[in-house]
């Protein structure tokens, strides 16, 4: 759903910058005339200032101009393309282009300025012999001032002008208030429009296709509809960049998903990152018709889920050759021998690390001290630097894959010693203790619960755990458990996770899909989410040695 939202964004974005920047220059910036007014000002509001006495005495037609006031219009293309007469809103025989309108006020003188072509005028003024022989010069009949009583409005009719791109010309207009009107507010703002067009059908369309008068304003940076235009794409951009961070899933969907119920075995450490892989797999692939059951006791460690899986073949009679299609089981580090029918593949290696109680008062310990520890020589943490407790030392089944890794890489293939009590919560707080658990989850509880004591687990989910803030995972001579630790400092306490089938997984079938779902496509992002290094990835071919 996320993806869908997220492409008709991008597309929104795409489409509306396209389609303003389509409608401003190709259809109404092309042929744009604009205007400005530039001045709108009452002589009064200057008359008694120095050397400003003669704006009070102006007059017209015998009477001193009432109210008067002056405003500097400027009209200018604003187009792309080159304005010429038939580009007008107007009637092609009216001989008007432009009207202004001024309301309350009426028009009492009107002067061209400032023209950019010397052809402008022309549009404006005519020369007109006289009978005497003189020449006088007039306006065209496109050039007109008007007042109109009734409605108190004086009005300024300007030609259909000819205005290359960039051209403009100017109108000084001198007003002023009617005789009758004995207000003293301000004056409405001029009005600039194209004179409309009567009786044909497409008028309203044409609005859109040829000329405007349009006001244009002095920018320092853009526009309003650039402004408009530049926000909404960097909202886009916003709003795409949080589906991207925050809830665009990244992971690709598998290249096949494959019907059918896959069972799972095998080792408890690795199992939250395999449970985690199955239920991603489980919605990417739905309505496919996968199972993968994950109940609880899925996972019961290496030991338990190789007999399992060895089981499960000898009852379906797989015959030598072949292969088991909807098992797997995964062990840290090799299985034992005697499982002729098992056939390995190197997957990941996983991290592993000694827990403590915090209130041993240890975070670091070398490998001798540690050795010292699990053979039982070491009986309160005062012994090693840490705080006068006494210790409790927690050990997995010997099936655990988690204490045979232990053994073999870290305490250099001897076994713990056997348990003073079957059952951990026994044990006397004040004295030293032995005792045995069966799963990663019991082992990070009681080691959380029990002052002094000291355990071992999987070192991805720890931090994750509810005992987490009871416990300390143990640096080894200053080693940190972690991926980076193991491939750059060496650190001891890995083991490589190997997935087992009954022979070799058929092709096309579920356990085979899964496996690639694990290894080449988004399971290994999960498997990298719970600390794991991948065998595909790693710089040092021995941290995931083959059998």
């Amino acid at each position: 759903m996320s993806d869908q939202v997220e492409q008709w964004i991008a597309i929104l974005s795409i489409t509306f910058p396209v389609a303003a920047f389509l409608w401003e220059f190709a259809v109404v910036g092309r042929k744009r005339l604009g205007y400005r007014v530039q001045m709108d000002t009452l002589a009064a509001d200057a008359a008694g200032r120095p050397y400003a006495d003669v704006l009070g005495d102006m007059q017209h037609d015998g009477h001193q101009l009432k109210d008067p006031s002056f405003v500097l219009l400027r009209i200018e293309n604003a187009g792309s393309t080159k304005i010429v007469s038939d580009d007008y809103l107007a009637d092609p025989a009216d001989p008007y282009g432009i009207k202004v309108t001024f309301r309350n006020r009426r028009v009492a003188a009107v002067v061209l300025t400032d023209p950019s072509e010397e052809e402008v005028p022309d549009f404006f003024f005519e020369e007109v012999s006289e009978d005497a022989g003189t020449v006088r010069t007039v306006a065209k009949p496109g050039f007109r001032r008007n007042n109109n009583e009734v409605d108190r409005t004086g009005t300024v009719r300007l030609p259909k002008v000819t205005l290359p791109r960039g051209a403009e010309y100017k109108m000084l207009v001198v007003l002023e208030r009617w005789r009758h009107d004995d207000s003293n507010g301000d004056f409405p703002d001029p009005v600039v429009s194209g004179i409309s067009m009567q009786g044909r059908w497409y008028d309203k369309l044409m609005k859109f296709f040829r000329l405007k008068a349009t006001r244009t304003e002095s920018h320092v940076f853009a526009s309003r509809p650039a402004w408009w235009v530049i926000w909404f794409l960097v909202a886009g951009v916003c709003v795409q960049a949080c589906f991207t961070l925050f809830l665009r899933d990244d992971r690709r969907p598998p290249l096949d998903c494959v019907g059918g119920t896959l069972h799972l075995h095998g080792s408890t450490a690795f199992g939250p990152a395999v449970r985690a892989a199955a239920e991603d797999y489980l919605n990417r692939c739905e309505g496919a018709d996968v199972s993968i059951p994950l109940p609880d006791d899925t996972f019961e460690g290496s030991t338990d889920g190789v007999t399992g899986l060895e089981r499960a073949g000898e009852n379906a009679g797989i015959r030598v050759g072949e292969g088991l299609s909807d098992h797997i089981a995964f062990t840290d580090g090799p299985a034992s021998d005697g499982h002729p029918r098992l056939a390995p593949k190197p997957v990941a290696f996983s991290v592993f690390t000694l827990v403590v109680n915090r209130d041993a008062g240890v975070e670091n310990l070398s490998l001798a001290q540690i050795r010292e520890i699990f053979a039982g020589g070491v009986k309160n943490w005062t012994e090693v630097g840490g705080n006068d407790v006494p210790v409790h030392l927690i050990n997995r089944d010997p099936g655990s894959g988690t204490r045979s890794t232990l053994v073999a890489k870290v305490l250099d293939g001897r076994e713990p010693p056997q348990f003073t009590v079957t059952d951990c919560a026994s044990l006397n707080p004040g004295r030293y203790g032995r005792c045995r658990v069966t799963s990663t989850d019991t082992m990070l509880n009681t080691a959380a619960s029990r002052p002094g004591a000291i355990g071992y687990s999987e070192a991805g989910g720890i931090d994750d755990h509810k005992a987490a803030d009871h416990l300390v995972k143990l640096k080894i001579d200053g080693r940190e458990p972690t991926a980076e630790g193991v491939e750059d400092t060496n650190y001891p306490y890995w083991q490589t996770e190997f997935a087992y089938t009954y022979g070799d997984a058929p092709a096309g079938s579920i356990a085979a899909a899964f496996l690639n779902f694990l290894t080449q496509q988004s399971g290994r992002d999960i498997l990298h989410e719970h600390g794991h290094g991948l065998c595909s990835e790693t710089e040092n071919s021995g941290e995931c040695r083959p059998v």
